[in-house]
């Protein structure tokens, strides 16, 4: 009797054992890059988001634009030669600019090279109206959106209009970004003309871009909210991430003197000046009414 029962627990160990194995593999996708995993979606993502549909004060003045640098890059290389399947982050993006949106700002939408914005539909909250409104309000603009160049070239006369720079998170900021001249242009051009810059978990990588051609990076000192490179490293237990990522981001910014303001990746935001930041997909609410009310109160 008893070796039937060890026999049949050790079935069953290995049934459990198998089922985790299933549920921990990132997902291979058609163009051989790899999605996060079935574990990692139920951990990681919501189908509802915790947006607040908040009543704001509307903004009324001149400067009601906010330009919001989005990644056309879907695709990123880890240590292991594997590619996750990355892009903005939806929440990070949509529920920032539903805030702002109803604090009566408009945005701006460009990319690198004015090719499509890429997201991250596998973390779209697919049952969050407000969410979903917000992007289809606006898909038009993600399918066709402007040049930075263009931007640079044409609209940066403009100062007058602008309140903000918005660049969302997503492991897809962390994507030819930090190592565009543009972008590095564009955070310049926004710093020195008193303009906000708002980014959130990953999005914070497009500050390395000040520092490009021998720039002095500009936010030495800063106190900022970053995804953590420690959390980073755990993520391919899950299989969120199909490995390890080639260099962490909130070491390199701490490298450069940057007061990290978390630890987790959590809801935890701060302003700094005219910088404000969050730390994590988590924050992405609480950075949308930190925003949309540091606006209001410093422009009206």
């Amino acid at each position: 009797m008893m070796k039937k029962i060890l026999i049949g627990l050790t079935a069953v160990i290995a049934i459990i054992v198998v089922i985790l194995y299933v549920t921990i593999q990132p997902k291979l996708e058609a163009d051989g890059s790899y999605s996060p995993s079935t574990l990692a979606l139920k951990l990681a993502t919501a189908p509802i988001t915790d947006f607040e549909n908040i009543s704001y004060e509307k903004y009324q003045g001149n400067k009601s634009k906010i330009l919001v640098i989005f990644t056309e890059q879907k695709n990123l290389e880890m240590k292991n030669g594997k590619l996750f399947s990355t892009g903005n982050h939806p929440v990070e993006a949509l529920v920032p600019m539903l805030h702002l949106q109803n604090a009566g700002f408009e945005f701006e939408i460009v990319t690198p090279t004015g090719k499509p914005v890429v997201f991250e539909m596998w973390a779209f909250p697919q049952e969050d109206e407000n969410v979903i409104a917000i992007y289809e309000e606006h898909k038009s603009k993600f399918e066709a959106p402007k040049n930075l160049v263009d931007f640079i070239n044409d609209a940066m006369v403009g100062i007058e209009s602008y309140a903000a720079v918005f660049v969302p998170g997503g492991h897809g900021a962390m994507i030819g970004i930090p190592e565009d001249k543009n972008v590095g242009q564009t955070l310049k051009w926004a710093h020195q003309n008193d303009l906000f810059t708002i980014t959130l978990c990953h999005g914070p990588g497009s500050l390395l871009s000040t520092t490009l051609d021998n720039g002095e990076f500009m936010y030495e000192g800063y106190k900022m909210c970053v995804f953590p490179d420690a959390v980073d490293e755990m993520t391919p237990m899950i299989g969120y991430l199909p490995g390890n990522m080639k260099s962490g981001l909130s070491e390199k910014l701490n490298s450069l003197g940057v007061v990290l303001m978390n630890t987790e990746s959590d809801k935890s935001v701060v302003r700094d000046r005219k910088l404000i930041t969050g730390a994590s997909p988590l924050a992405s609410n609480e950075l949308g009414k930190l925003a949309a009310t540091t606006l209001l109160e410093e422009l009206n």
